[in-house]
């Protein structure tokens, strides 16, 4: 049974609206947006494919490859259509209203203890108004700075996801501290591996 069937044979409840971060316009917040089988299923699927080792972190693309040095994508990064074992997510996330165009183009990415990224706006010219992501394996922080360079944090649950839209899209930028572990209501919590899936419409 491939990945893809027992992804949609699973049982999945509704997506919940998702709370909104009031002192970070656009930006929506949806714990538990998938259950531990659908997770461990994705992470057993992701660890099958081939990793792309040229940043300090490892990564896969799927749809287009985005190009980090020149921060830009082309008709000629296309890769092809989204793996079977994306579609029910990507599926899902443009049913529900989370993003008005259907996906097409993910970036996994695969963060050990002491490895982030840093303060960034998703390229405005290469994807549309929305961006998702998914996070899998691990809690961690997540910074959101303002162009006055006020910060808000928030955590990032294992199985949630993160919709930036509006001035979280575009005013906003976010990051993850490069850190082994995370201080989470008032707790020291170390970090474990964590993998993010990261969801767009690409515009070309």
């Amino acid at each position: 049974m491939t990945a893809y069937t027992q992804l949609n044979l699973l049982d999945l409840p509704p997506l919940p609206e998702g709370k909104p971060l009031s002192s970070v316009p656009g930006l929506r917040y949806i714990p538990n947006f998938i259950n531990p089988a659908v997770e461990k299923t994705l992470l057993e699927e992701i660890d099958q494919q081939p990793w792309i080792t040229d940043l300090k972190r490892r990564v896969q693309h799927y749809g287009y490859r985005y190009d980090y040095k020149a921060r830009a994508i082309s008709p000629e990064a296309y890769l092809g259509t989204l793996p079977e074992w994306l579609k029910p997510l990507t599926n899902r996330l443009w049913q529900e209203g989370y993003i008005p165009d259907l996906p097409d183009q993910v970036i996994v990415n695969e963060y050990i203890p002491g490895q982030g990224i840093t303060a960034h706006i998703d390229c405005i010219d290469c994807f549309s108004d929305t961006i998702l992501s998914l996070s899998l394996g691990s809690d961690c922080i997540m910074r959101f700075t303002a162009p006055s360079h006020t910060t808000e944090d928030l955590v990032l649950e294992r199985r949630s996801l993160v919709v930036l839209q509006g001035d979280a899209r575009y005013q906003w930028q976010h990051s993850i501290p490069a850190r082994k572990s995370d201080l989470i209501k008032g707790q020291k919590q170390a970090r474990s591996r964590r993998i993010s899936l990261t969801f767009r419409k690409v515009m070309v």
